[in-house]
């Protein structure tokens, strides 16, 4: 059965960093489209960043702050976020299984992490 499990989340000051780790079982990461989400209560999930085999792409809010990376050998995707600010307070989310369209749409993908809080203080 595959299975999402993200970690890492936690509280930050403003312009720190945190590293996000989703590891996946029952499927092969380096030939998944994987993604990350975030959410804040009452809004919609958000695209943050995607990656595929080696390309990229980023939300215009995080783009040049965050990293969005596989390690094949361990079968975990990262999210490395930096220059932190309150504005990126939320739950974040791995995400596989794309069905194909805008890779930055929650709805295109199909198997989900349980999610990990992160939490920004000014």
């Amino acid at each position: 059965q595959a299975q999402l499990v993200e970690s890492g989340g936690g509280s930050e000051q403003a312009g720190g960093s945190l590293r996000l780790s989703c590891a996946a079982s029952g499927i092969t990461i380096s030939r998944e489209v994987m993604a990350w989400f975030r959410q804040e209560p009452g809004k919609e999930r958000e695209g943050v960043a995607r990656i595929g085999e080696r390309d990229t792409y980023y939300a215009d809010s995080v783009r040049g702050r965050f990293t969005i990376s596989k390690d094949n050998a361990e079968n975990t995707l990262y999210l490395q976020m930096s220059s932190l600010t309150p504005e990126d307070t939320a739950m974040y989310y791995c995400a596989a299984d794309f069905v194909g369209g805008d890779s930055l749409t929650s709805r295109k993908y199909k198997l989900w992490g349980q999610g990990t809080q992160v939490t920004v203080s000014a």
